[in-house]
């Protein structure tokens, strides 16, 4: 899918997050990258292979 150099990390790399947007719609909350991954505004992700990265959540009852 990258075409650029020097490619995007692949959508398994552990730093798949630093590919460039390809397609963003703030108005729905969503970014399509370069990898293919979609990332959406509460920081979740979804894979090109479907796998689902959760947004991460923090316990109300472990506050500092």
């Amino acid at each position: 899918m990258c075409d650029h150099y020097p490619p995007c990390p692949p959508a398994d790399a552990t730093d798949h997050d630093s590919a460039r947007l390809v397609a963003t719609h703030p108005e729905q909350g969503w970014s399509l990258l370069c990898n293919g991954v979609v990332i959406f505004a509460d920081t979740g992700e979804l894979l090109p292979d479907g796998r689902v990265i959760p947004a991460p959540r923090s316990c109300p009852d472990q506050a500092a």
